[in-house]
């Protein structure tokens, strides 16, 4: 129970990451709100872990001021925020079209600038907290044909670091947590339709020396340690957890 009377918000926690985040963080005791712009996918999640489940588009700033609001109403404060919802394009900065480039970093980087904007007030009058943001290895190494999610998980690595400075003194920690290749319900559409999926699977495992992808459930491990008290003395820092890609 490592997190015995907390209050959690977990953004794009109707499916992987977010999603076992959202079930972890409940078994280890904390109230958690399931958030995801897909609210069937949001309930089910909440339904299936005895959380609560809320609608919002975490790139509106409308939506994300009423997600504080009734995780406020809800818990009467909020101890942890997980900033996870974010997703990837391909593309060159060529390829890609503005408004593509528009609309990722309005999730993947401004998402994570605007919850952490409305939460951050809530938890500095409770006495402080903890924000976690799912950034990415690839913010270190890099990924050909995917310019903009590249750039936002640099970004979000970035912004943890000048957000853990600048809240220090509010005693908020604010970490990344940045995944390697992680197994999601994105790969399961892709075999659907792939003419090899043997050989797609094969590819994707090759992508780190441990020659396999990971787990959501092993990210979502990361995360509650970096949202935990056993992280005390972490704040600013972004945890690697790419079954050793980066260390190629």
């Amino acid at each position: 129970m490592r997190l015995k009377g907390k209050a959690a918000i977990v953004t794009g926690a109707g499916a992987g990451i977010g999603a076992a985040v959202a079930e972890l963080f409940v078994k280890e005791g904390a109230r958690v709100l399931v958030v995801d712009r897909d609210g069937a996918r949001a309930s089910e999640v909440a339904d299936r872990t005895g959380a609560l489940a809320f609608e919002a588009d975490v790139s509106d700033e409308a939506s994300v001021a009423t997600m504080v609001r009734r995780a406020q109403e809800a818990f009467g404060r909020v101890d942890i925020l997980v900033n996870n919802a974010g997703y990837g394009i391909r593309g060159s900065v060529v390829t890609t079209a503005a408004a593509d480039w528009d609309a990722l970093m309005a999730v993947n980087l401004k998402g994570v600038f605007l919850c952490s904007k409305y939460v951050i007030p809530v938890m500095a009058a409770g006495g402080g907290g903890v924000i976690v943001n799912t950034a990415s290895n690839v913010a270190h190494v890099g990924l050909a044909d995917r310019a903009a999610y590249v750039a936002s998980k640099g970004g979000v690595a970035a912004l943890t670091r000048a957000m853990a400075l600048d809240h220090v003194a509010d005693k908020i920690r604010v970490n990344a947590v940045a995944p390697g290749v992680t197994w999601s319900s994105y790969f399961e559409t892709m075999l659907e339709t792939h003419p090899d999926p043997q050989g797609f699977v094969a590819a994707l495992n090759a992508r780190s020396p441990m020659n396999r992808v990971a787990q959501p459930t092993e990210i979502a491990n990361a995360i509650l340690w970096l949202a935990s008290d056993e992280s005390s003395f972490a704040t600013g820092s972004i945890l690697t957890v790419d079954g050793g890609m980066s260390a190629w």
